[in-house]
């Protein structure tokens, strides 16, 4: 094989041939640098392949246990947290931030719900207060957090939340457990699914990652950049120099709104427990209740924050066909992040599916090699 068209290796089923050739066709069509896909069907796992290279210069290969930054796919792992302490009794959704943060509960903020938050409809959208780097310490983001107005009423619009859902999940998180989220993540979700994703990575970890490398051509990073923009607002405490997505602090650090490390592999095991309504290969995480509660639809139209049609579940964005692909059937949801990785679930065919890249994607919303995975997966919106 040549170095633009690496050896894939890996398991596919038969009856997925066509994620393996679309994943073989991305190396030799479009760009893909290294990267891994998994799909589950059923409980089962059906697809495992991963293939390419660490580097630009295609030098380190990417190995079956490589990770890299999946960006905002932390934001519906932080939210499967708080949904399963909801299923424990230890938080009702339907109850102020502020009874389980207290902090929160300022500046026009008391009323705001932790399911307002999980819908991206809190208003609880921006930091003014938070500093340049501010994202590099976890209580100074959260403090400009809890002096922060809400941009809006709560309920009145719906704003994809960038940056603090995942703080203030959070907050939510670490005062009910007095653990920070990175750890209730590892020790409650990933260690018993055995599945490949942390916030927070140990010195081995770390050893395993890829890089992630920008691409001048995605279209999120560019509307951050903006300063005209409501995304390059809510971004204030954003790092203004350095390699911020390869940095220690948010390799080893807390950053829950996108410092999520992981592969496709572990993202579609967790996934692979809401397609299979809270449970995969005898290990439940979630009820069914549970489950049904997150897929619900909260809003669907333009986003306050990025101007994107969407479509906002509890804590996961809903398939939404032009932005977010995630197959033929409106009811999938999941989580997709600024660099193109993706993780959903599609509970009416017990499928979930993930896509890991260390090349961001081109243009808005999800880009070309994730989307042309996911139709091969799930197949084509139609909606």
């Amino acid at each position: 094989m040549s170095k633009n068209n690496p050896e894939i290796k890996g398991y596919c089923d038969p009856s997925f041939e066509i994620v393996k050739n679309t994943f073989i066709d991305n190396f030799i069509h479009h760009n893909e640098l290294g990267a891994s896909v998994c799909v589950f069907k059923d409980g089962e796992k059906v697809v495992d392949l991963w293939g390419g290279y660490k580097d630009f210069d295609k030098i380190n290969l990417w190995e079956e246990d490589t990770i890299v930054l999946m960006n905002s796919v932390a934001k519906s792992i932080c939210s499967i947290s708080v949904h399963i302490l909801s299923d424990r009794g230890l938080i009702n959704l339907d109850s102020p931030v502020c009874d389980y943060w207290k902090e929160f509960g300022q500046a026009g903020k008391e009323n705001i719900t932790v399911a307002n938050v999980l819908g991206h409809e809190c208003g609880a959208i921006f930091s003014d207060t938070a500093k340049p780097s501010d994202w590099y310490s976890y209580e100074s983001q959260c403090n400009a957090i809890a002096a922060q107005e809400p941009a809006f009423k709560a309920g009145t619009n719906g704003a994809y939340n960038t940056v603090n859902i995942g703080f203030i999940l959070g907050e939510i998180v670490r005062h009910v457990t007095g653990k920070n989220v990175g750890e209730f993540i590892r020790e409650e979700i990933s260690t018993p699914l055995n599945a490949e994703y942390q916030i927070g990575l140990t010195d081995e970890e770390v050893s395993r990652l890829s890089n992630m490398h920008l691409n001048k051509e995605n279209a999120f990073w560019a509307m951050g950049a903006d300063p005209e923009s409501n995304l390059n607002r809510a971004w204030s405490g954003k790092p203004i120099s350095g390699d911020f997505l390869n940095s220690e602090h948010i390799r080893k650090g807390i950053f829950p709104a996108f410092g999520g490390h992981g592969n496709a592999r572990g993202v579609a095991t967790i996934y692979a427990t809401l397609a299979g309504n809270g449970q995969v290969n005898g290990k439940r995480i979630l009820s069914e209740s549970a489950v049904k509660r997150a897929a619900e639809l909260v809003w669907e139209g333009k986003c306050y924050m990025t101007g994107w049609n969407l479509r906002m579940g509890r804590g996961f964005e809903q398939n939404s066909p032009y932005f977010i692909p995630m197959g033929d059937n409106p009811k999938a949801f999941g989580k997709f992040g600024s660099g193109g990785a993706i993780g959903f679930c599609d509970r009416e065919k017990n499928l979930s599916f993930s896509y890991a890249t260390n090349f961001q994607c081109e243009g808005a919303g999800i880009g070309i090699r994730s989307r042309l995975l996911t139709e091969a997966a799930a197949g084509k919106a139609n909606f």
